[in-house]
């Protein structure tokens, strides 16, 4: 099957899932989830065969790249397993996985070995008291092994994901440039994403937007507008004289949405149709009701896209509309 048959009503192609396989983190990042953070009960979480049949179901109505996220994937038990079977569907073009790197020094062979063809690896900071502060665990060193590690292997690509929160990391957006530079790595800055209630930081005070630091980076390094694509929210540049570009995620100051091919299926089942809306359905209860039932699941999907809306809406002066953190969606 070479089209997706997965059209919203705005007549967007939806050809790229983002899977959370755990709500589950062995970090507690400021702006993703509270210290004290409460998990689902394991029995509310989709089973791996259950994440491998949406997938695939996914896949036969013309899916092309799926993405696997949390909390943290590589905590959960067995997802090896999940991702050889996902990586082996027929049609499937790409794999990719995003990690906060704790588990990539042991996994990183495993995760190729698997047929995952590119990971994104979440780093805020390279200073190991801020690194402590931004995640609440002093693994920073852990970290940048297992960064060392992947560079190391074949893989498609490396990215390097920082979210940007003034006054806190802003200060070092040159320093991850360079460090993705030496490691051959992408690296994308991202505008905080204002899901969940969270008492570390006033959102709309630490907010600093893309084009300001495109505009700084643009003052060390010649940057161009990329006609390159990913499939995913990331405008990308080109820096003269580097294979690497820089990336930044704007759902505040540049809204992507009129060209969204993504939805994501949170760790309980549901496939949410927006990042920052929650029309969902339940696909778990679908499967748990007709667990062989693959007809019925796909045309639950299809049928799902109607919920799909035309765009999110953020306001950071605003509380949070969307209650569910960040780690419980999938990142």
């Amino acid at each position: 099957m070479s089209d997706s048959m997965l059209i919203d009503p705005f007549g967007r192609k939806i050809d790229y899932l983002r899977i959370s396989v755990t709500d589950r983190c062995d970090f507690r990042c400021t702006y993703c989830m509270d210290e004290d953070a409460t998990f689902l009960p394991r029995r509310d979480i989709l089973s791996l065969e259950e994440i491998v049949q949406v997938a695939t179901s996914f896949v036969a109505l013309g899916t092309r790249k799926i993405r696997i996220t949390g909390g943290e994937p590589l905590v959960r038990k067995d997802i090896l397993w999940a991702l050889e079977q996902i990586a082996a569907l027929p049609g499937l073009e790409e794999l990719t996985i995003t990690t906060n790197g704790s588990q990539l020094e042991k996994m990183g062979q495993q995760l190729f070995d698997a047929g995952v063809s590119r990971i994104n690896v979440s780093l805020d900071t390279l200073k190991r008291e801020r690194f402590e502060e931004l995640t609440r665990r002093d693994k920073l060193d852990q970290v940048l092994r297992g960064i060392e590690t992947v560079c190391a292997l074949p893989f498609k690509q490396l990215k390097l994901n920082a979210v940007i929160l003034g006054g806190h990391n802003d200060d070092e957006i040159e320093d991850l440039v360079e460090y993705a530079l030496t490691h051959k790595m992408d690296i994308s800055f991202i505008e905080e994403m204002p899901l969940g209630q969270i008492s570390h930081h006033d959102r709309a005070k630490v907010y600093i937007s893309s084009d300001e630091l495109r505009d700084r980076l643009g003052k060390r390094w010649q940057l161009s507008a990329s006609e390159r694509s990913t499939g995913g929210p990331s405008r990308y540049f080109d820096i003269a004289g580097e294979s690497q570009q820089i990336g930044f995620i704007s759902p505040h100051s540049h809204n992507f949405c009129s060209t969204c091919n993504r939805v994501r299926l949170t760790a309980e089942g549901r496939l949410l149709m927006c990042l920052g809306n929650e029309h969902s359905k339940d696909l778990k209860a679908v499967m748990r009701a007709h667990p062989e039932n693959v007809e019925l699941l796909k045309q639950t999907i299809i049928d799902s896209l109607v919920l799909k809306p035309e765009k999110h809406h953020f306001n950071l002066e605003e509380e949070p509309q969307i209650l569910r953190f960040m780690s419980a969606t999938g990142g």
